[in-house]
């Protein structure tokens, strides 16, 4: 059974920048599509991006140019590098693992979450 668990959230000031990580195992990570979401409360959760075997990612248009996702498969740890942050981006992170990207909402494996809240 996969386990994922998200760390690094905080707060931080408009225009600051944080690092999330998110640590996995209990599955296959370097083959795995893995994913970082975003949700607010009273909000649908959204994709913020998405990097894929063996070497694709995407971004929402949100926040593309200021957050980078990378993966570090010898360790299995997935990160998400968030810079110029904006009040809205606010909300709880989360990351997701599949076999299939679009098997992440259905069969993927999921964290707890981390708060990020950045004041204007």
């Amino acid at each position: 059974q996969g386990q994922l668990a998200e760390s690094g959230g905080g707060s931080v000031e408009a225009g600051g920048s944080l690092r999330l990580s998110c640590a996995a195992s209990g599955f296959t990570f370097r083959t795995y599509c893995l994913a970082w979401f975003r949700q607010v409360p009273g909000k649908a959760r959204e994709d913020v991006a998405t990097s894929d075997y063996p070497d694709i990612t995407t971004y929402a248009d949100s926040v593309q140019g200021r957050f980078t996702i990378s993966r570090d498969n010898a360790r299995e740890i997935l990160y998400l590098q968030m810079d110029n942050l904006k009040p809205e981006d606010t909300a709880m992170y989360y990351c997701a693992a599949a076999i299939r990207c679009d098997w992440l909402h259905t069969h993927g494996y999921w964290g707890q979450g981390t708060q990020v809240t950045v004041s204007s």
